[in-house]
């Protein structure tokens, strides 16, 4: 079992829209891979609202985690994407996600067998999400592992926000510029390997995964470094969401204990076909049909 939590808002685009949040994308991967999934969020009592209850219900996704809020909007982000594919947001603050609240639903879920629970910055930006978060957090059960996948946006964080989570984090996800952030925080100059063997000893990180888009990726354990070169990618249509893929791989190996080297030749696979499409989820399922297959056929061989 897999719980996903945080914000479910809408990317704006210049001529579409399409539902988003690094959670809920994470969640919709893993739902379509064929992990069973629960989502915790909070919606506005709006009209979005109202369409993100349509489309997870169309998705098989149950909605007693979903929250509902009369007071504020369902978030929403404004996106623009430059000539190179890469997007900018502007995240509209005071949204209903910020105003998640741990009630009976969350603690019952919690309470159940939940092998990883995946989370990010952004759900924490507000003092009540943040005291939520952290109350999740401190209540899971000790067997379930924690995936924190940073994604550090603009003005939705701070040293608090990153310090309380990597004090939980099983499996750390960031990009360059997140650790290059985090580092500055520590006051820490030397090499990232020099930096992932301190958060190995400062914190319960059991394996790190670097995006560095066009550089590649990469993937750390205690005993191991392992990089995988980009070759370069053509017809790309958008980044947005790629990150999103890659975490969905990332726990996928984890849980599954694949070699280092596996986790991220294929998590890297995923990333580069969700930037071939509009959006950050696909719409098609036969986009997972290959990837399921190969998921399947890991796991007979084994």
């Amino acid at each position: 079992m897999i719980l996903s939590v945080g914000e479910i808002l809408f990317d704006v685009f210049s001529e579409y829209k399409r539902l988003g949040g690094a959670p809920f994308n994470f969640a919709f991967h893993m739902k379509r891979l064929g992990f069973p999934v629960r989502f915790i969020s909070r919606i506005g009592n709006d009209a979005d609202g109202k369409k993100i209850s349509e489309v997870l219900q169309k998705y098989g996704f149950e909605l007693d985690c979903l929250q509902i809020d009369d007071n504020f909007e369902t978030g929403k982000v404004l996106v623009s994407i430059d000539e190179n594919g890469i997007p900018d947001f502007n995240i509209l603050q005071n949204a209903a996600y910020d105003n998640l609240v741990f009630n009976d639903s969350i603690k019952t879920m919690l309470y159940g067998r939940v092998d990883l629970i995946y989370f990010g910055s952004l759900i924490q930006r507000s003092i009540n999400g943040l005291t939520t978060m952290q109350h999740i957090l401190n209540q899971k059960r000790p067997h379930t592992k924690l995936l924190y996948d940073v994604n550090l946006r603009p003005k939705c964080y701070s040293n608090t926000i990153i310090i309380e989570s990597l004090k939980h984090t099983n499996i750390l996800k960031l990009n360059d510029e997140e650790l290059h952030t985090i580092k500055e925080m520590f006051g820490f100059e030397k090499s990232n390997k020099t930096f992932v063997e301190f958060l190995f000893r400062e914190f319960p990180i059991e394996m790190v995964a670097l995006t560095r888009g066009a550089q590649g990726s990469e993937l750390f354990t205690e005993d191991q470094h392992i990089v995988h070169r980009s070759y370069g990618l053509k017809n790309i249509v958008d980044t947005v969401g790629a990150g999103d893929g890659f975490a969905a791989i990332l726990a996928t190996g984890y849980l599954h204990k694949w070699h280092p080297d596996k986790i991220l030749s294929v998590a890297t696979d995923f990333a580069e076909q969700i930037c071939q499409i509009e959006g950050a989820t696909p719409v098609e399922t036969a986009f997972y049909d290959h990837f399921k297959s190969f998921i399947s056929d890991l796991e007979q061989n084994r």
